[in-house]
């Protein structure tokens, strides 16, 4: 029997209405962040072609970006739940709106590396305390369908830079990416500082009343301090870095990847170009897996259907390694990459908080999505395997084995694991 987290004091129950708009304010704001992650790989053959940096050193703002959105969301995501219900949200995502609009100016001023590793620390830094807090919002918001609202939720930055990458392709062609990274920059940013105002958290017992789970969650709430204490967290985390470390080759290197399959500028259909078709069909995939998988995860298990993704996300990324360089097979195998890996931003958070419980959150999920910041490391290596091998076979055969073995630790690993721990809570 499913166990639900107890809120002690009372309140009025949330009605859908709010719960909702809450989550439709998260989701838009992902959205408006999307692109600084997924838009990325549109600009790296530009600023090496303008610039001649290698590809490797423009990686590295990639990474940098990557460490910080990921690593300094323990603090933002503290700073949300010290601050309370009614400014904590309030406060971090207006910081991250103006942060990442400045991230993305800096990077069209950009004269050396040095300042482009600038723009990724202002960009990463931004990112994350949006992208916590609109995640910690979800969990908190929708106990009863966590999977699905955090789905839903990171579905907005998975697939949000789906409505961009093409303008933003046509502006950097037509006006070079420095007009790209300043007039999105300056726009996205904008907009989310706009949105912040419009959000808060659950108000104490607010949540009472909220049908009861199908999943088993904790009746206790971990403190940051307790959770880090648990091996059922560093199994999670190991699980997110080998996972993400496989994604996150795939997006960052879609385009050069692409580029030495010397498909990039076939037409695959309807007059796009493999790479642009790839680039919007990816992020969409990306963006539905979330909720997809979220809202699976809500009716079998987290672990099983863990199990299912990240087994398929094995099959995909041979098959592309092996397949992709026809121009067809390119953009279907690709999609189902991001269609079984974009839900590891559903599927860990959702896992997190029915393990820790809800008083802390925010915190707990971010110190788990700190993971993401560390696989970012590996990023750079695929290019020097590629480089020693002479071609993407043996990264795509690497990050094949890397799903294959998560998909093991879900299932005889997590699973008794965590059943073994919540029966103590």
């Amino acid at each position: 029997m499913a166990a639900t987290t107890t809120m002690v004091e009372s309140g009025a129950t949330a009605t859908p209405a709010t719960r909702w708009s809450q989550l439709i304010c998260g989701i838009i704001c992902m959205v408006l962040i999307a692109n600084l992650q997924y838009g990325w790989t549109l600009f790296v053959n530009p600023i090496n072609k303008a610039h001649g940096w290698s590809i490797a050193s423009i990686q590295l703002a990639f990474s940098i970006f990557i460490a910080l959105e990921t690593w300094l969301t323990p603090i933002e995501g503290w700073i949300v739940d010290t601050l309370g219900a009614r400014r904590g949200p309030k406060l971090v995502v207006a910081f991250g709106g103006i942060t990442v609009a400045l991230g993305w100016i800096v990077n069209s001023r950009a004269d050396s590396l040095e300042m482009l590793y600038l723009g990724a620390v202002l960009a990463g830094t931004g990112g994350g305390a949006i992208y916590a807090t609109c995640v910690g919002q979800a969990v908190k918001w929708f106990p009863d369908r966590r999977g699905l609202a955090v789905g839903l939720t990171a579905a907005g930055y998975g697939a949000g830079a789906a409505l961009t990458v093409v303008p933003i392709r046509e502006v950097i062609a037509a006006g070079g990416y420095e007009s790209a990274f300043f007039w999105f920059g300056l726009i996205q940013g904008g907009i989310v500082f706009v949105l912040a105002w419009l959000l808060r958290a659950p108000d104490p017992g607010e949540m009472t009343g909220i049908a009861t789970p199908k999943v088993t969650q904790t009746t206790r709430n971990y403190s940051p301090v307790e959770a880090l204490s648990t091996p059922v967290f560093w199994v999670l985390y190991i699980m997110f870095i080998m996972v993400s470390a496989s994604g996150l080759m795939a997006t960052a290197q879609i385009a050069p990847i692409a580029k030495d399959f010397d498909i990039g500028d076939s037409i695959v259909f309807f007059g796009a170009t493999t790479l642009s078709a790839a680039l919007v069909i990816d992020n969409i995939c990306n963006g539905g897996a979330r909720p997809l998988f979220g809202w699976i995860s809500d009716h079998i298990g987290r672990e099983y259907t863990m199990a299912v993704a990240f087994g398929l996300g094995g099959v995909a990324y041979w098959l592309l390694g092996t397949l992709g360089h026809e121009p067809w097979a390119f953009v279907l195998f690709a999609a189902l990459i991001f269609l079984t890996w974009g839900e590891i931003f559903s599927l860990f958070p959702s896992t997190c908080t029915d393990t820790f419980g809800t008083k802390f959150a925010t915190v707990n999920l971010s110190l788990l999505y700190t993971a993401k910041g560390a696989s970012a490391f590996l990023v750079p290596v695929a290019n020097l395997i590629k480089s020693a091998t002479g071609g993407w076979h043996v990264v795509f055969v690497v990050t094949a084995i890397m799903n294959f073995v998560v998909v093991a630790l879900a299932l005889f690993v997590l699973k008794p694991m965590r059943s073994k721990t919540m029966a103590k809570g």
